[in-house]
């Protein structure tokens, strides 16, 4: 049976306005977008009156947690928490337990991404060393036989200039994305928020932000002698960001990712020693906030990535200090931009579809989805009227470290279609 969206407000990466119109699905492809369509027969309509519909996300930071994390969270709740995101697709890491630095590992953790609900859509990371212990390189050349799609030891800082080195001619000679987690492990030491005003007043180790600079630096010199693509991860501060500009301005191939969390809150916000604000790198000053906004406006960020990074309530309700890092994201990164910012104006749906959409496919060199005429039928509906309550029963994800969490947001995923079939339905 075909599926006919009406009344729809479609969103598209290269134009600002809105389209108004109508889209036929048949399958799992589009058989037709336009103001209206009419004569269809054997047809379900559905009134978008509204709505916004847009090509579903894509996320390349997101750590589910298996092998042997999965009291945290496993593939197949990770997916289902991404498609309550309006999220079809995604990039595993590979800080799991055992570490995934091999051929057999990427096998067996794609088979099990194979069975979720967007099984095609999951794709997956290689570590560059050995048990990410920074020392001696994984088995590249077989984890890419057997999918991995970028490497990375994220969660670390790969020390070593010289063995970071050979990653990169690997990398690049394979035709991936090197994906890196900046920090300086001597000058982060056992910090657990921002170095500043606020890490003093509370008495707690500070990370500064010169961890994570000097390593951005460093990456890209690196990566402009071996010629790969590297993909700095999670920037947070304005001088890191800066560095990343001067360098693609150069023609270095260097690609960058913002997480959500990093726009929209600060170190002040750790007043009362909540660990859902906890991550790293850390929640840095208002001046980071301002001017990581303004970049991505300004396209200085390439997509938007949500670092999706849960723990168990035991982990996270420990003293701020001890506390693992990391915060989920998956479920609350739309509705949160659509709350923070394109509600009030500050960012248009054209860059969410470029940068949370479009983009990410593209530096996985995946095809993107837009809405279109004979294209995959693989996009989302979101409701600007109604609202979400990140309650635990709403949320999917095994784990709840959210600072959203029991907080209502303007802004709700109403349904996600994958690939013709409507997986979720609000």
């Amino acid at each position: 049976m075909k599926r006919l969206y009406r009344h729809a407000q479609i969103a598209a990466e290269d134009s600002l306005q809105l389209m108004r119109g109508d889209v036929l699905v048949e399958g799992d492809r589009i058989l037709g977008v336009a103001e209206s369509i009419t004569g269809v027969s054997d047809v379900e309509e559905i009134d978008c009156t509204g709505r916004i519909l847009m090509p579903a996300m894509f996320d390349i930071h997101v750590h589910a947690r298996e092998p042997g994390q999965e009291d945290k969270e496993n593939i197949a709740t990770c997916a289902e928490a991404a498609i309550n995101g309006g999220v079809t697709g995604f990039v595993m890491m590979p800080n799991t337990n055992p570490a995934i630095d091999n051929a057999g590992i990427v096998r067996t953790v794609l088979e099990s991404a194979r069975r979720t609900r967007i099984g095609a859509g999951i794709y997956l990371a290689g570590a560059i060393t050995k048990g990410r212990k920074g020392e001696e390189l994984a088995g590249i050349a077989g984890m890419k036989a057997a999918g991995a799609v970028m490497l990375t030891d994220d969660g670390y800082a790969v020390d070593n200039p010289q063995v970071l080195r050979r990653a990169m001619e690997y990398a690049r000679d394979f035709d991936i994305p090197l994906a890196s987690h900046c920090e300086v492990k001597e000058l982060s030491g056992k910090g657990s928020m921002h170095e500043g005003k606020v890490s003093y007043s509370l008495g707690l180790r500070g990370i500064p932000a010169i961890s994570e600079e000097i390593c951005i630096s460093r990456d890209i010199r690196l990566a402009e002698y071996t010629g790969v693509h590297l993909n700095i991860q999670h920037v947070t501060t304005a001088e890191g960001m800066g560095t990343i500009k001067r360098a693609k301005d150069r023609g270095i191939r260097v690609t960058c990712e913002i997480a959500p969390h990093h726009l929209m809150f600060n170190h002040e916000d750790i007043g009362d020693y909540d660990t859902n604000f906890k991550m790293n790198p850390p929640l840095r000053t208002p001046e980071d906030n301002a001017a990581l906004l303004q970049g991505l406006k300004d396209g200085w960020f390439d997509v938007i990535a949500t670092d999706h990074a849960p723990h168990t309530p035991f982990e996270k309700n420990q003293d701020f200090a001890s506390a693992p890092f990391g915060i989920t994201g998956l479920e609350t990164a739309l509705p949160s931009l659509y709350d923070h910012y394109i509600s009030k104006g500050i960012l248009d749906w054209s860059l969410i579809v470029k940068r949370y959409s479009a983009e990410p496919r593209r530096l996985m060199k995946l095809d993107p989805v837009p809405v279109k005429e004979g294209g995959i039928a693989e996009f989302i509906l979101f409701n600007p009227s109604r609202s979400t309550t990140f309650t635990p029963e709403f949320m999917k994800s095994k784990s709840r470290n959210t600072p959203f969490i029991n907080q209502t947001l303007q802004g709700l995923v109403e349904r996600v279609i994958y690939r013709g079939q409507e997986l979720l339905v609000r």
